[in-house]
């Protein structure tokens, strides 16, 4: 009980992949669908039925059941099995998920699903948070490895190296203010194409960004990365000394800063704020996006100096501390600018013109800028004052 207390242990370099192959194997599906192109669809199809009925069940008990629903969630759920099928008789055994990315993977459906809830109490049905992150997922994927590769050149480049590599996003290196960039443009895309204000969109996100955030850097533990320099403190965490990050000269027993969880605190620490800070969904145009890049900034303009990864330096400073010098300082901007331009709140979460059943002929450049005193209520109502005779 006491050692639990001194350190934090690193887990087993066998949780860093979940071998999910082996465990098709064992239980006697990889020899069904690697054994004849019949075992494939059969297993296919079966695994289709089952995700159909999953699905109708969830709609059924939602109350949004059709029948063409039912349709298309039988033709997908069956695609989806046989094409499973058949990429396991590529993979073999040997296919397995980085347990990393299933952290990533877990942080953007808890950040979907929070920026759903949070649209439909503005008046957006949740559906639409799904077309949005679909280009800030992609995007955002992309930009973090070129972010990645472009601050660690030597990685990739010069004498020894496989420019090649620099492909590989599988072998991992991803970088969170290169995903910030691409992200931010494939929310721009995806708000241009559903009609949805910007501001509103990302000032939803932003309790859920930070949530996600904390989940990928559970991934850094998974891993044995990204750890800080050596400490006495009672929580260092334990790597182990034939890590290839372990620095040359120090005993195997040393301990080290888990910035990891440093910053996983910090993150949750920040959604909760955010998330009480709009509990009335009344701080709007894109200032608590701001209030997120602030925070978010600071701490980790903190972590980073602590960091033992090797880094491109600017000034003898890392590249990814002035990035968060650059956040902190976009924060500011926009809080600033938004507050002067935008006293009151927004009249809608729809760009003007844009709403659903908008008819063609309204003027689109007009709306009415509120007293952000008033109450919520106070706010809908003179928003759309045909409301009101109906209250």
């Amino acid at each position: 009980m006491t050692s639990l207390l001194q350190s934090i242990p690193s887990p087993s370099p066998e949780w860093q992949q979940l071998a999910i192959g082996q465990w098709l194997d064992a239980i006697g599906v990889m020899p069904l669908v690697q054994g004849s192109v019949l075992g494939a669809v059969l297993f296919g199809l079966v695994v289709g039925i089952v995700i159909t009925v999953v699905v109708l069940a969830i709609m059924l008990l939602a109350g949004t059941l059709t029948r063409k629903d039912a349709g298309w969630t039988l033709l997908w759920s069956l695609l989806f099995g046989v094409v499973l099928a058949f990429l396991l008789r590529i993979v073999g055994p040997s296919w397995g998920v980085q347990t990393y990315a299933l952290c990533i993977l877990a942080g953007i459906v808890v950040a979907t699903l929070l920026t759903g809830y949070r649209l439909r109490q503005r008046g957006v049905e949740a559906g639409y948070v799904i077309d949005i992150a679909v280009w800030a997922v992609l995007l955002g994927i992309v930009a973090a490895r070129v972010f990645h590769v472009l601050t660690h050149p030597d990685d990739y480049f010069g004498a020894g190296r496989d420019p090649m590599t620099a492909l590989y996003i599988w072998e991992g290196g991803i970088a969170i203010f290169g995903a910030l960039i691409g992200g931010a443009i494939g929310i721009w895309i995806g708000c241009r194409m559903t009609g949805l204000r910007f501001s509103t969109f990302v000032d939803a996100l932003a309790p859920g960004l930070l949530l996600a955030q904390a989940f990928g850097r559970l991934g850094n533990w998974f891993n044995h990365e990204l750890f800080g320099q050596p400490t006495d403190l009672p929580w260092g965490l334990e790597i182990e000394a034939t890590n290839p990050a372990f620095p040359v000269g120090l005993p195997p027993e040393t301990l080290f800063h888990p910035t990891f969880a440093y910053e996983i605190v910090w993150n949750v620490l920040g959604a909760a704020l955010l998330l009480w800070l709009d509990r009335k969904r009344d701080v709007q145009w894109g200032r608590l996006i701001a209030l997120y890049l602030i925070w978010y900034g600071v701490g980790r303009s903190v972590f980073e100096t602590i960091r033992l990864d090797p880094s491109e330096l600017l000034l003898g400073i890392r590249t990814n501390v002035w990035m968060a010098f650059l956040a902190i300082a976009v924060g500011v901007v926009v809080w600033l600018v938004q507050t002067r331009r935008h006293p009151g709140l927004e009249p809608s979460p729809w760009r003007p013109g844009r709403e659903p059943g908008a008819d063609e002929g309204v003027d689109s450049s007009r709306y009415t800028e509120l007293p952000e005193t008033r109450t919520q209520d106070e706010a809908e109502l003179a928003a759309d004052p045909a409301a009101a005779t109906t209250r």
